[in-house]
Formats: C-alpha cells, structure tokens, sequence
C-alpha cells in the first residue's frame, strides 16, 4: 500500500482514512512542506524560513532535525510502513535538505494539477463534454480550502495561493465549456455564489452576465454589470475593463450573437466584446 498525501483541505498523511499527521504545529507545518514539494530536495534553509520566518532561534538546526524525526515516527506507526528505518526511505535526507518521496498518484495536488490538465487539453481539442468531465473530477479532489488546519509560513503561503488561484481558473474554463456546451439555465446559481465569493472577478461576471441573457434575464445581466463596477470603484478606486464595459454594451443593445453558444469557443466571455461590432 502506498501512503496518501493530502493538502487540498484539512492536512492528511496516512491509508484509507487512518491519519498520521502530527499534532504539534510546527512538525505539522513542516510535512506540509514537504508534501507540496514531494521528490524535491526541501533545502535547510526553506524549512528553517517557513518555521520561524526572519527570526529563527538559535537552535533551530537541531530542533528542525528533532521535527523530521517526529514526522518520521508518524510515519513509522502506518501498517505499509511499520518501521523507523523504512520511514527514513520515504522522507530521505539530503544534502542541505530533505526530500519526501511519493508516487504523484497519492498526492492530491499532483492529481489535481493532472486532471486540470488534461480539461485544458480537451478543451483546447474542442472536447468540451471531456473538458466538463476531468475539471469537475479536478474539483471534487478538494475537501476544503488547501491546508485550512495548519499555520502557514512564506512559502506555503505561495503555494496556497498557487493553488487556488489555479482551481479558480480550472473553474472558469470548466463553466466556460458548459456555456458552450449550452447550459446556461444550470450555471446561474453556481455563478451567483461564485461571484459573491469573488466580487472584483470580472471573468465570473461575465459568465453571470452571458447566463443570465442566453436564460432571458436581460436586465439581471445589466444589474450584475452594475453591481460589479460599483464594487470597483468603492473597493479599488478603478473602472471596469474595457472588455467588460463592451459585453455590457452588447448586452444593453440585445446582441443576438451572443445567443450562440459556439460563439464562446476558444476564449473567454470577456473576448465575446469584440464581436459586437463584426456581428451587428
């Protein structure tokens, strides 16, 4: 059996449900670290700046080997593991650093990343029933925000981010496909909730505002285009894009074109406003 790795909500290191994961934050942070750069050497010094930023003590060697020791120990106590000297092979030290091996299939961020992928590819292909099919299969690997139990230094503060802003992207193309593939009644309240979670998306309003014309809600779409430059103007002193600011107007003008799903192919909404002078 091999070990799971887990980072994309609630920290998890273990098989089938049984959990390993240490309950002292600082060696909880650290396997953290190390799982999001799996096969990858981890230098002394990342670690050491993740724990303890700019400030490290001045033990802070010796107590970063006690913290691999501990999560070695974790590691120890799994059925397919079941010794000290094994979990040595599994989180490995290195020169200047530790390097934590895993079979990518076992990390869920690895499979994530796959799985967007292989959508972006289907799309790119024109197999946007695919494309539906492996971003949503991305999606439910999720079981929560990425590391939500665990403090987070500099770095896995970047990798958190990273990582959500790709799923923000692998959710864009995956209603992108779906608008395509003419289900704009279905996506209206996902759209909804996605733009009150990301108020200043322009993408997510243009989507909203797509879905909501094509379903015959003309004046919504014109009132979300509204909501949004409100927002941007009190919250970031800015107008809206110029893209935007043209699908509003295509909106407003009852563009016909905009009816017609293939016209969404190869880009995003926001492109949809440079057809409108080719189309009328």
């Amino acid at each position: 059996m091999s070990v799971e790795f887990s980072v994309l909500g609630p920290l998890f290191v273990g098989f089938h449900g049984r959990s390993v994961v240490p309950t002292a934050p600082k060696p909880k942070q650290l396997l953290a670290l190390f799982i999001f750069e799996a096969n990858s050497v981890v230098t002394t010094g990342l670690c050491v700046e993740e724990l303890w930023g700019d400030e490290p003590p001045s033990t802070a060697g010796s107590t970063l080997q006690t913290y691999v020791l501990q999560i070695r120990k974790s590691l120890s106590d799994l059925p397919g593991v079941g010794s000290l000297e094994a979990a040595r092979s599994i989180l490995i030290t290195k020169d200047y650093g530790y390097m934590l091996r895993a079979d990518p299939q076992t990390v869920d961020a690895f499979r994530f990343d796959g799985l967007v992928r292989a959508g972006e590819k289907a799309a790119a292909a024109g197999d946007d029933l695919k494309a539906v099919r492996m971003l949503n299969a991305a999606a439910d690997i999720w079981r929560g925000d990425a590391v939500v139990d665990i403090q987070t230094g500099a770095a896995l503060q970047t990798y958190v981010r990273g990582l959500e802003e790709r799923r923000l992207g692998a959710i864009e193309q995956r209603i992108e496909a779906e608008l395509r593939l003419g289900r704009h009644h279905q996506l209206i309240g996902e759209l909804s909730s996605l733009s009150a979670r990301y108020a200043l998306n322009e993408n997510i309003h243009a989507q909203l505002m797509l879905a909501l014309y094509r379903s015959g809600r003309q004046a919504d779409a014109l009132d979300r285009f509204r909501d949004l430059q409100s927002r941007m103007r009190e919250e970031l002193g800015l107008e809206t894009s110029a893209k935007i600011r043209r699908l509003h107007d295509a909106v407003l003008g009852g563009a016909e074109y905009l009816y017609d799903t293939a016209t969404v192919a190869g880009g995003i909404s926001l492109d949809l406003a440079y057809q409108t002078d080719e189309r009328r």
